[in-house]
């Protein structure tokens, strides 16, 4: 039996719990059940893993464990639905987005703990992975107990840093731009933008990540939840009519063939800025 799975069923020398009823997420882009424990207390993890074969006996694993597991299979899942994990393990083979995407993407809003998880076994790899946001990495085919004690350890340095969920939505400021997410709100220079939703969600995507080119592809998936229709020019429309509202074409930088970044007039100009491109394609 492969040494990932070899004891992953096992019960834990130190957890004896007895558990709620395991049901399904019943997410519709799942092909195979995903599930979940009813139990007060419990630490929820995201398992976001696109093989059921990989997915189905690692989450039955944790839930034996005592964790409130849920799944997801693909990237725009994770980045929907981490707000409701207290960790997440997270593959970076992704049907949709990159593994490194989707770590930043949830690194620039939360400071939710995360492991990566990955065939890629380079230490290049594993550098860019902890680059991007990701508190461990872990390499397959691992040991179930091993993942549990990097749970266990990561959970450990994290638990007393992670803030309030009031807390969580931080006011993110880029010059004398302000974005408030709590209250969803933007000003510029003490001004009131009138934005739509949409308008707001894709203004505090890019600030939240300065000096990163956002890909198409992410931007779909965490504004418009989809990262597989192209929408048309639906980016690009939005990019323009925010344009207009912040008076300057330059507060958002097009990255030809790539997506978009934050940009900001009162600064050096846009070339003489680095730029650190999302790993994937726009």
């Amino acid at each position: 039996m492969n040494r990932q799975y070899a004891d992953l069923l096992a019960p834990s020398p130190r957890r004896h719990r007895s558990h709620g009823p395991v049901v399904p997420a019943g997410h519709p882009a799942c092909p195979t059940p995903s599930y979940a424990v009813r139990q007060a207390g419990a630490v929820s993890v995201l398992v976001v893993e696109n093989d059921p074969r990989a997915a189905d006996p690692l989450i039955q694993g944790l839930v034996r464990h005592g964790y409130a597991t849920h799944g997801a299979t693909t990237g725009a899942q994770a980045l929907r639905g981490h707000a409701q994990a207290d960790l997440v393990l997270l593959d970076l083979d992704l049907p949709d987005l990159d593994g490194l995407e989707v770590c930043r993407g949830i690194r620039a809003v939360s400071d939710l703990p995360i492991i990566a998880v990955s065939a890629r076994g380079s230490e290049l790899d594993c550098v860019l992975c902890l680059q991007a946001g990701s508190d461990d990495y872990l390499v397959k085919p691992y040991g179930f107990r091993e993942l549990l004690a990097r749970m266990e350890a990561v959970l450990r340095r994290t638990r007393g840093l992670r803030p309030e969920p009031a807390a969580a939505g931080r006011v993110v400021t880029h010059g004398p731009l302000r974005i408030d997410p709590g209250a969803r709100t933007a000003t510029l220079d003490g001004r009131q933008l009138d934005l739509t939703r949409k308008e707001f969600d894709l203004l505090h995507l890019l600030a939240s990540q300065p000096s990163t080119v956002i890909p198409r592809r992410q931007i779909m998936a965490q504004v418009w939840e989809d990262a597989w229709s192209p929408r048309g020019r639906t980016v690009d429309t939005h990019v323009g009519t925010l344009r207009g509202k912040l008076g300057d074409s330059s507060w958002i930088v097009t990255v030809r063939g790539v997506g978009f970044r934050i940009g900001d007039p009162t600064g050096p100009p846009p070339d003489e800025l680095p730029a650190r491109a999302g790993v994937g394609r726009g």
